[in-house]
């Protein structure tokens, strides 16, 4: 692009041009992973199983230093042909609108001149007496702006702005159509010119220095850039995205994409691509890894407590990423919005035939307890499942907002999460490669919850064939059918001295809370000899008239009397302090639900 941008030129622009050139980046940017792929497997590689010795310290290190130029040779170009294929596709619309604007001024016999204004014809009107007078013909200058104002009066009552107008009423019908048409252009050269200057300025910072050496300070540089591109190119890159589809809709997409263009996306819009439902895991996995630093990066520069609590977070998650993993780890999902987002897989599952989702619960959200105690009874049910058979995988799901404690609980979180939750599934059923595949759905404590009322959503969870509710307060229904699997196909474990599986009716709240709590609510219908199995959200769901399928876990400590808190509302998942309770659950997402121990209903 030239300094002076005029209509002929942006008229006459091939934009294909660009996207040409962009091909051309690609070439070499493919070329030189290619190089570096072979520098670091067949020579590197080679050169450490046959050689021992300082010289060969010494060309190996010529060798990480070679393959580490060809990675940053790699990203740049990748980066140059984002950005050129970008500044092409944002060309295309005032390109398009100026195409459309000259053809109106043709049609209506207009002359649109170099800098251009618009001259109009005279024509013929009527005056209010309904004598034909003459009007004549003029020439109008194009605004930017998006919107016309009225136009002001001159002397003898003449627009100085709008020639041809009289007052309010136009004299020549030509001149608000010539005004219309030379506004457009005008709109259109603007937009352009903003284009323009935003992508000359982030290609000019494409630039390597003479004599590269790949430093850290260059890698910190190849993040930049990529940050540059990004904001730049954001439009083009977000404008072929499917997000008002389905999941099925979403994975047929990305399927019909090209490698170059998985690769754009993956490397460099990283967070629009990461947490979309119908993208497979690896790529998903691939996209949030890249976008985790990013996200690491723009919380360390906000301040407060919640920022700092979800940066802690995300740097442990970072740290184990970068440690082996059984079952390998998969990151389907990281945000800071709300409270905070982590959706992470022990187990590919999309490969994996057995997979199941955990919904955590009361007062979770992104922490260190939801690194190391949450995101850990995800990887103890996969090991569980896998132990009865290996083609498992297990989720745990913080995709919404959970509250943070028993005052503030309502249904409302459970009603947004829900829909969110179901998106979800409907993702992991779209991307799964097993025929028919066992899909599980986990609520534990208030996500019990919320697996409920996504169960009771018009259709159900998508693909799931059984349900495990752990710890409920309820699930907002009065039978197990309601969730949509069959009675046989829902289970629950609720462990007698865990104090939020007896929280109160609404009825009964005042009664327990004075009576200390929770707990108290299990004193109070001891002593004031109330039975009966409605819970805070619903019927209970470890009773007899819910009708679900329970199966044994340990009772855990008493609250108050054992000194226990919470700690039995906590067990389930655990081997170490609920063996039972975690083999059940395992054998349930396995697919084997009739060897489960089974206990009878409150």
């Amino acid at each position: 692009m030239t300094a002076t941008l005029t209509w002929k030129l942006l008229r006459d622009l091939k934009t294909s041009e660009f996207t040409e050139a962009g091909d051309k980046w690609h070439e070499v940017s493919g070329r030189s992973d290619s190089d570096r792929v072979r520098v670091d497997r067949a020579m590197s590689a080679k050169l450490r199983e046959t050689q021992e010795s300082d010289s060969a310290e010494a060309a190996l290190g010529r060798l990480q230093r070679l393959s580490r130029n060809f990675q940053y040779l790699h990203t740049e170009c990748a980066l140059v042909r984002t950005a050129l294929n970008g500044l092409a596709s944002d060309l295309a619309e005032p390109q398009n609108q100026l195409k459309q604007a000259l053809a109106d001024a043709a049609a209506l016999n207009f002359t649109v001149h170099e800098d251009g204004s618009v001259s109009y014809p005279a024509t013929e009107v009527e005056d209010l007496t309904g004598a034909k007078k003459q009007a004549p013909g003029s020439k109008v200058q194009g605004s930017s702006r998006l919107a016309l104002e009225p136009p002001g009066l001159g002397s003898q009552g003449q627009s100085p702005l709008y020639p041809g107008y009289t007052g309010f009423k136009p004299l020549n019908p030509n001149a608000a159509k010539a005004q219309d048409v030379a506004d457009r252009i005008a709109r259109a050269l603007r937009s352009a010119h903003e284009i323009d200057a935003r992508y000359a300025k982030t290609l000019g910072g494409l630039k390597a220095e003479k004599g590269l050496d790949v430093t850290e300070a260059t890698l910190r540089d190849v993040f930049q850039d990529t940050s540059d591109v990004r904001s730049t190119a954001g439009t083009y890159l977000a404008q072929g995205i499917p997000e008002d589809k389905s999941p099925a809709e979403r994975k047929q997409w990305w399927d019909g994409l090209s490698d170059e263009q998985r690769r754009e996306y993956l490397e460099i819009a990283p967070d629009l691509i990461g947490g979309l439902d119908g993208i497979p895991a690896v790529s998903r996995d691939e996209a949030n890894r890249n976008y985790l630093p990013v996200l690491i990066d723009d919380l360390a520069r906000h301040g407060g407590d919640d920022a700092q609590t979800k940066l802690n977070a995300l740097r442990m998650i970072q740290d184990k990423l970068n440690e082996p993993s059984r079952p390998p780890m998969f990151l389907l999902g990281i945000g800071d919005e709300g409270n905070g987002r982590a959706i992470v897989s022990y187990g590919n599952p999309d490969t994996s035939k057995n997979v199941s989702a955990y919904v955590p619960g009361l007062s979770t959200k992104l922490n260190d307890e939801f690194v190391k105690d949450t995101m850990k009874r995800a990887q103890d049910t996969a090991k569980g499942a896998q132990r009865v058979d290996p083609s498992s995988a297990s989720i745990v799901w913080l995709g919404y907002d959970a509250p943070q404690n028993v005052d503030v609980m309502s249904k409302g979180d459970a009603q947004r999460g829900a829909p969110a939750y179901n998106q979800f599934m409907a993702g992991i059923s779209a991307t799964n490669e097993n025929q028919d595949p066992h899909i599980t759905a986990i609520g534990h404590s208030y996500g019990s919850l919320t697996v409920g009322t996504a169960a009771k959503q018009s259709g159900g969870i998508p693909g799931v064939d059984d349900v495990i509710l752990l710890g409920s307060p309820g699930v907002d229904a009065q039978k197990a059918t309601e969730l949509g699997v069959g009675k046989d196909h829902v289970f629950v474990g609720a462990a007698d001295n865990d104090p939020v599986t007896h929280l109160p009716t609404k009825d009964e709240s005042a009664l327990g809370w004075m009576l200390g709590g929770p707990a108290g609510v299990v004193v109070g219908r001891d002593l004031f000899d109330i039975d009966n199995d409605d819970m805070y959200f619903g019927k209970d769901p470890a009773s007899k008239a819910f009708g679900a399928q329970r199966f044994l876990v340990d009772d855990g400590p008493r609250m108050i009397v054992d000194g226990g808190g919470f700690d039995a509302h906590s067990q389930y998942f655990t081997p170490e302090k609920d063996r039972v309770s975690a083999d059940n659950i395992a054998t349930i997402v396995a697919g084997h639900p009739e060897n489960i121990v089974r206990e009878k209903h409150r």
